[in-house]
């Protein structure tokens, strides 16, 4: 004789229950963004602007592709303190006479080239060396700053070649070319992220590198081109900067990293490792630059915008602890 059961009554969960945690903090970051655009409405006549809010997007294009690299450093388990000083090492090479004298591709290869080779510096020492990334990092920012003075002669170098002071006039379809260049880059490392076994390795690594490497895992090579990739964004972001400003100067990318780190933390990027989203990251760009442009449009002081930079990172830390907490509970 059988028994027959009815099969059991399923409840079509709410929106929130069926969202994942980074899909729900990049809602949340998206709320922080239109609370803003309202205190900005609110306190300046000019912040809902055509002219302002294309400003804040290309604004965000240098320190988001510095973010995008970024980014990768940090979902692996490390940090990168050297970014603004590669972006300024990278303006100046680009920017002396021999190098101009060869047209504007061969300042943009020199830049890449030089990006990626400092990048190649750190994740040598971290990975092979077996250094600390917050020594060889440090390091890194002291030393290209000095060279970056050294090669400029403490000195602005002028950008002389016409395109690449084109690229921050010119609109495609209505769009700045900054802001396009960073939305292909930051598509290009969400592919890269979400979509290859290098995305997957690197949050791997990030969670645990030792289980990483005995699941067969090169975490050294991977780390070292963590670095890489982290080194190339940054010269991406030096020629963007040499069109915005026309110059290349020592003085680039001054507290960059600063930035780069505080939009990955807010965008939901533990600071250990082995979770992050480069979309997050991107709203935390857009949400940083919104705040000082805010700032600006009210005439606050600039070491008030830093007061208020180091405790919306002190608090997005704490936002984060607790949220971990909730969840081993």
């Amino acid at each position: 004789m059988s028994v027959s059961t009815a099969p059991p009554v399923t409840r079509e969960p709410n929106l929130l229950a069926r969202l994942r945690g980074t899909e729900v903090r990049n809602l949340g970051l998206v709320a922080v963004l239109l609370i803003l655009a309202v205190i900005g409405a609110v306190t300046s006549d000019n912040f809902l602007t055509t002219d302002n809010l294309e400003n804040i997007l290309v604004s965000s294009s240098v320190i988001g592709v510095v973010t995008v690299g970024m980014t990768f450093v940090i979902i692996g388990g490390g940090i990168d303190l050297s970014v603004g000083a590669i972006v300024a090492l990278a303006s100046v090479w680009a920017t002396t006479l021999a190098t101009q004298a060869h047209g504007p591709w061969m300042m943009a290869l020199c830049a890449l080239l030089v990006g990626a080779g400092a990048g190649l510096v750190n994740g040598l020492l971290i990975a092979y060396g077996r250094l600390v990334p917050f020594i060889v990092t440090l390091a890194m920012l002291v030393s290209a700053r000095g060279l970056a003075a050294r090669i400029a002669d403490n000195r602005t170098q002028v950008v002389r070649e016409q395109p690449i002071k084109d690229l921050a006039t010119t609109d495609v379809l209505g769009i700045p070319l900054l802001v396009l260049i960073l939305a292909v880059v930051a598509v290009i490392g969400w592919v890269l992220l979400n979509r290859t076994t290098f995305g997957r390795r690197t949050f791997a690594i990030g969670g645990n590198a030792e289980a990483a490497r005995l699941a067969g895992i090169d975490v050294r090579r991977s780390t070292a081109l963590l670095y890489v990739l982290s080194g190339t964004c940054c010269g991406i972001a030096a020629i963007m900067l040499l069109a915005r400003t026309t110059t290349g100067s020592s003085t680039h990318g001054n507290l960059y990293e600063l930035d780069a780190i505080a939009a990955v933390i807010i965008g939901g990027t533990l600071l250990i490792g082995g979770r992050g989203t480069l979309v997050g990251s991107i709203l935390g760009v857009l949400v940083f630059t919104t705040i000082t442009n805010i700032f600006i449009l009210n005439n606050l002081a600039t070491e008030t915008q830093n007061i208020a930079k180091g405790l919306i990172i002190v608090a997005a830390v704490l936002l984060q602890r607790r949220a971990d907490r909730d969840r081993t509970t």
